[in-house]
């Protein structure tokens, strides 16, 4: 640079850093215009002032929420990594880190740290955020269903799927007779109850069930694919079923329920019929192909969740049905939905699931568990959703021609509810259906069942094997 240019560019910054020092001295004569019915405060001392506005700065909203981010992203991530080192799932240390964050631990050791972080006025913006993240979760699970395979390879499967579904059901309903006036939320019809009882029951969690069989190298397995398929089937039929109860407890009477399943069914069908076939075309096939999807294709998906989720939160049962209806529909071709599932998943995962687990984790309240009569009860829970998901899956793939080593090992898997639970545990729990104390019980039973399913497939793993070699899965699986 020349030095003529230096020169007259030193000259311009001195002269405007004099004018503007020279306009701020004289400003220090003029007197602050005076505010309407106020008196003037008395000049505080800088470090006081400076903490009191620190203060108010930390009272605002925006401010407690990415305090709350802070704390609920480093308890999951700590406490994922720590329970995957012990051979379990990464969600359950995440599900446990939501319960350890609310009242029951972080509330009961250090109150004044707990209302600072999780303050009353900010739990509602904490609430919307995690529904946003369960959306976007359920939207992932529409798009890791493969409809064209579940066609192709369902055969006995869905018979093993019904079979875990109606016999943990029944005994959910069961259960519900006897735990209906203690345990109901005040003014909760005992048909919502009883029903929604047979859902918590009957729930598979098909994702994480998937993750457990890739981390221990059997998802490509005769046994892994049989699961798979079966908790896929599981799936759909537990999401039909929970969208029945919705619409029951929603409606307050048959006749509305069944007005509510017809708009849901026309919704299905729109989405399966029409919204499907044109929306590849919309997105055209040049976009498919892309390596990564372009704004415009993300734009068009986003829409699609939002226009889903809100369709079906007006019809009368949940947004996460709408969300996971747009995941089915989008296209499969040139591995479009796994590009999409990259940008969303990790999104989700790391940034809007935690805070569902700590939302979660503040209604659970183990300090509700009073005396040695609440904590049998908790035990009888988790041993009928065990017995029932676990029994009524083997019992099921037995008949169906696995061995009895392999059966209870898929009995295991199908027992597994993991975050699939929670989601429908808050949903209950919003409908006023399950009091806090029922609703502790069962996040418990889910992170419990969850925890077992290792250990259990190491233990059915060690039984004998059979004397003839096993069937290659199910009939009519691989």
């Amino acid at each position: 640079m020349k030095p003529r240019v230096v020169l007259a560019y030193l000259i311009s910054l001195l002269a405007a850093l004099c004018l503007i020092l020279g306009v701020l001295q004289l400003g220090q004569g003029l007197a602050p215009p005076p505010a309407a019915g106020v008196l003037p405060a008395p000049a505080a001392d800088a470090v006081q002032s400076w903490l009191q506005g620190l203060r108010a700065q930390l009272d605002h909203p925006l401010s407690h929420l990415l305090v709350q981010l802070l704390v609920v992203i480093a308890a999951a991530r700590g406490l994922g990594a720590l329970f995957r080192r012990l051979g379990q799932p990464a969600v359950v240390g995440e599900m446990a880190a939501g319960i350890l964050l609310g009242p029951s631990l972080f509330g009961w050791l250090a109150p004044a740290g707990f209302a600072f972080v999780f303050p009353a006025e900010s739990l509602g913006s904490l609430k919307l955020l995690s529904q946003l993240g369960v959306c976007l979760f359920m939207f992932v699970v529409g798009m890791e269903l493969d409809l064209g395979q579940l066609r192709r390879k369902a055969g006995v499967a869905v018979a093993v799927s019904h079979a875990s579904i109606l016999l943990p059901y029944t005994l959910g309903v069961l259960l519900a007779y006897a735990l209906y006036s203690e345990l109901a939320a005040p003014g909760a019809r005992f048909s919502a109850f009883a029903l929604f009882m047979g859902i918590s029951m009957s729930i598979t969690a098909f994702p994480v069930l998937a993750r457990i069989l890739q981390e221990r190298g059997l998802a490509q397995s005769p046994l892994g694919q049989t699961a798979l398929t079966c908790a896929a089937v599981d799936d759909v039929t537990a999401w039909s079923l929970m969208a029945f109860v919705v619409a029951v407890a929603q409606a307050g009477s048959l006749a509305g329920a069944a007005l509510n399943l017809l708009l849901v069914a026309g919704f299905i069908a729109l989405m399966l019929l029409a919204v499907r076939p044109l929306l590849a075309n919309a997105i055209g096939p040049a976009a498919l192909q892309r390596p990564e999807p372009s704004q415009g294709s993300l734009a068009a998906i986003v829409c699609l969740v939002v226009g889903a989720a809100l369709c079906t939160e007006l019809i009368g049962i949940h947004a996460l049905f709408g969300a996971f209806l747009a995941g089915v529909v989008v296209p499969a071709a040139q591995g479009f939905r796994r590009k999409i599932g990259l940008q969303v998943e990790n999104l989700s995962a790391v940034l809007l699931l935690p805070l569902f687990f700590a939302f979660t984790g503040l209604r659970t309240q183990i300090g509700l568990l009073e005396g040695a009569g609440d904590w049998l009860l908790c035990a009888l829970i988790v041993a009928v959703a065990t017995l029932g998901k676990l029994g009524g899956s083997a019992l099921a793939a037995r008949l169906g021609g696995l061995a009895w080593r392999e059966a209870l090992q898929l009995g295991a898997l199908m027992n597994t509810r993991g975050l699939m639970e929670l989601i429908a545990l808050n949903v209950g729990y919003d409908l006023g259906i399950l009091s806090p104390r029922i609703f502790t019980m069962l996040v418990l039973m889910a992170l419990i069942t969850t925890m077992l399913t290792g250990p259990l497939l190491g233990l059915f793993a060690r039984l004998p094997a059979p004397r003839h070699p096993p069937a290659q899965g199910v009939k009519g699986l691989p």
